[in-house]
């Protein structure tokens, strides 16, 4: 059991009464209807009376708990992961718990972002917080009118219990201790106690996401709403010149036609302002579909700003830095190059990834209402509170006067971290003077840009007359950003190690993909790595456990970012698991292991090969994130990270002629099909105790060698090139 000191305003919890039967707090919009968080509560009555306990939860005058999840719900789980953290120190019953989204509120609220896979991570110790100061208000209330002393009491379930024998239930005093001065320490469960951590649970939005619900951004429909839509430059460095919009004008249900810039000049950008495309043409009107007519009449004359670049410069230019010293090392320890003068045998391999799309479900959209008194946002945002401020300053309005909500978002994938959208919204219902909601359409979302960035990486292993691993030098070049990461592993366990970063500017635009950089960069290691084990006759698991174990023992600087320890504990435990050691008939086997976001996973794929394509078996995936909120969460995000991450690394290409993107839409920008996805995925969770650390995004970036490093192991071709079906694997086929 865990002592903590609170951080609540000791005279903040004051009574709030609500309209009967209603159970909505004031300034909550449509968003904030009460939303199930089990289905038990469908034969529940809604309380006559709630109680705001602190930010994070009410309570019903009958027992019933409505749990504000803060963080935006991309698909990562937190809506229902989040409220279970503070429900288990609440010791209430899930049953009557509902889950409700929180507008964006930074003076209650930390970190209403959803990024780095940090939402649990960085919340873990303020949700217990919030949930266990809520259980001792209740029983400081309970022991008043039991009048019995607050030690004589314990909880289950939502209900407070004497050790006489005598019960009450937290709806019974929910209207007491809301006047409950905060104590100033708390206790905190012992993990071995947990109800509802750790138990599979099911989404708390389930139902509805089936059910076809309004839940997202699409769904918005508001009195008097237009609907807008953009036409953006159809090359990166072109904006408008002249517009001939008489034809769209002529159409039923247009309202007008206008040039915006979302990002004028003069305006400071933030980190999430990135977008190639300020200068926009828009079309509002009645309907989607009028206003999508209309839109295709429009006569553009655009005009070229900068350099207009293709796919074959900027490889080019990628190219050319691998072979350019960088002015400073990343990192280097040791004498690198007195290492590979002596060496007996030099590895080297250069690998390379292109362009992606986020290609998120649900494209762009987003509702404003812009007056002159107060602007009104509601959407799918993965960073409310950046949107907020550049709103501010786009729009010169104080940041009081704009409230943000969070819709369920059909996927985030970084994409959303970059509110460009939003702004845009913004300036148009400003423009149009009325509630408008935007609308991207697919081709708009794929060719508007703020793509995972091309990257280039070449590696080279010295290996000494002893086949023992000496040297390893790497030099990364990526657009806007080099993809290599200097104190990750292997860094520390080799003796002399080098590490150089370039990056290549452009006018493409690029951000956060899912895992950044290590969506590219742990593919490019961990196949360099079974390479090397393979000169060195070593079994790949076995190679990489013992660098691990060096870097244990005796481990070379001060700088490695990973634990060697728990980063061969899912080695050892996928090894387990799969049955690595036993050899399968036609079964080819690859493995993989990476750290990212405070986590550590391995995966083991098993693929056989038919017709020259490989058919994806079986996924292992064994990982280490710290204590399990939701089990059932869990295991989606390690299935959709394993689908998502082959997807990619197998078919998924953007390229350029010209600034202009050559692919527009699903029919030219491959994803994975259900036929190409694996026939079977298992995941392993190391059960240690640790806090929880980060899962939407670390079971992608290994993946993708895994499988390259199975195809290997199938057809005797080492993969370097994304996306890896472009290799004619027909003629390579072992036999």
């Amino acid at each position: 059991m865990e002592i903590v000191k609170t951080h609540f305003n000791r005279r903040s919890f004051i009574k709030v009464s609500a309209a009967a039967g209603g159970g909505i707090m004031i300034g909550f919009n449509w968003l904030m209807s009460c939303s199930p968080g089990n289905e038990k509560l469908g034969e529940l009555a809604l309380p006559d009376e709630w109680f705001d306990i602190n930010a994070y939860l009410k309570i019903g005058n009958n027992g019933v708990v409505t749990i504000f999840s803060q963080n935006p719900e991309i698909g990562q789980n937190v809506k229902t992961a989040m409220p279970m953290i503070v429900a288990e120190e609440l010791d209430v019953d899930w049953g009557k718990v509902l889950v409700e989204q929180a507008p964006l509120n930074t003076e209650k609220f930390n970190r209403q972002l959803a990024g780095g896979s940090q939402s649990i991570r960085q919340e873990w110790k303020s949700l217990r917080v919030a949930g266990a100061t809520a259980r001792r208000l209740l029983m400081e209330a309970a022991a008043k009118k039991l009048e019995v002393p607050v030690s004589e009491l314990s909880t289950d379930k939502g209900v407070i219990k004497n050790t006489s024998g005598k019960s009450i239930g937290y709806g019974e005093v929910a209207s007491l201790a809301v006047s409950v001065e905060v104590p100033e320490e708390i206790q905190l469960k012992d993990p071995k106690d947990f109800k509802i951590i750790g138990k599979p649970t099911k989404n708390v939005d389930g139902k509805k996401v089936i059910n076809g619900e309004p839940l997202f951004g699409f769904d918005i429909k508001r009195e008097g709403m237009l609907i807008a839509m953009i036409a953006h430059a159809p090359a990166f460095g072109m904006r408008p010149k002249s517009v001939d919009d008489s034809a769209a004008r002529s159409m039923p249900g247009v309202k007008d036609v206008f040039i915006i810039n979302s990002l004028p000049d003069g305006v400071e950008r933030q980190w999430s302002d990135v977008n190639a495309f300020p200068e926009l043409v828009v079309v509002v009107g009645n309907s989607t579909w009028e206003v999508m007519k209309a839109k295709k009449a429009l006569k553009i004359e655009w005009e070229a700003t900068s350099k207009l670049e293709s796919t074959d410069e900027y490889e080019k230019a990628l190219t050319d830095l691998l072979e350019k010293k960088a002015d400073e090392p990343a990192r280097k320890d040791g004498n690198p190059d007195e290492a590979f003068k002596k060496a007996a045998k030099v590895i080297e391999r250069t690998y390379s990834a292109p362009f992606l799309a986020h290609n998120t479900m649900e494209p762009m959209n987003f509702f404003a209402h812009v007056t002159a008194e107060k602007a009104e946002l509601i959407g799918p945002i993965q960073t409310p509170a950046q949107l907020r401020t550049t709103v501010s300053k786009v729009l010169g309005m104080p940041e009081e006067k704009i409230s943000v909500d969070m819709t369920r978002q059909g996927g985030g994938f970084g994409r959303r971290l970059y509110g460009n959208f939003g702004v845009e919204a913004a300036v148009i219902s400003k423009r149009a003077n009325a509630p408008v909601k935007l609308v991207y359409t697919r081709e708009d979302d794929i060719t508007q840009g703020t793509y995972r960035p091309a990257y280039k990486v070449k590696y080279q292993a010295a290996i000494d007359k002893n086949n023992n691993l000496v040297g390893i030098k790497i030099r990364g070049a990526g657009i806007h950003e080099s993809p290599v990461f200097a104190n990750r592993f292997p860094a520390g366990a080799v003796d002399h190690y080098l590490v150089e970063n370039h990056s290549l500017d452009s006018n493409i635009t690029t951000g956060a993909w899912r895992a950044p950089r290590s969506n590219f960069i742990a593919v490019a290691e961990q196949c360099f790595l079974d390479e090397v084990a393979e000169a060195v006759g070593k079994d790949p698991i076995d190679f990489r456990i013992e660098l691990l174990e060096r870097a244990a023992a005796k481990p070379v600087g001060e700088r490695n970012d990973y634990d060697a320890a728990r980063y061969a504990g899912v080695l050892k435990l996928v090894r387990e698991k799969s049955g690595w050691n036993e050899k399968k008939d036609g079964i080819s086997r690859g493995v993989s292991a990476y750290f990212c976001h405070n986590s550590y996973v391995a995966q083991v794929v098993d693929i056989v090969m038919k017709d020259g394509k490989p058919i994806i078996q079986k996924v292992w995936c064994a990982a280490d994130c710290g204590i399990v909120v939701n089990p059932h969460g869990a295991i989606n995000q390690m299935e959709g990270c394993v689908v998502d991450g082959i997807g990619h690394a197998m078919y998924s290409t953007m390229t350029f002629k010209e600034g202009k993107a050559d692919q527009s839409n699903f029919h030219n920008y491959k994803l994975i099909r259900n036929s190409e996805a694996p026939r079977e995925i298992e995941c392993f969770f190391v059960d240690n105790g640790i806090d929880p650390t980060g899962l939407g995004e670390p079971g992608l970036p290994p993946v993708g060698a895994a499988l390259a490093n199975a195809l290997y192991a199938a057809t005797g071709k080492r993969l370097t090139t994304q996306p890896f079906a472009q290799a004619d694997l027909v003629n390579i086929e072992r036999m």
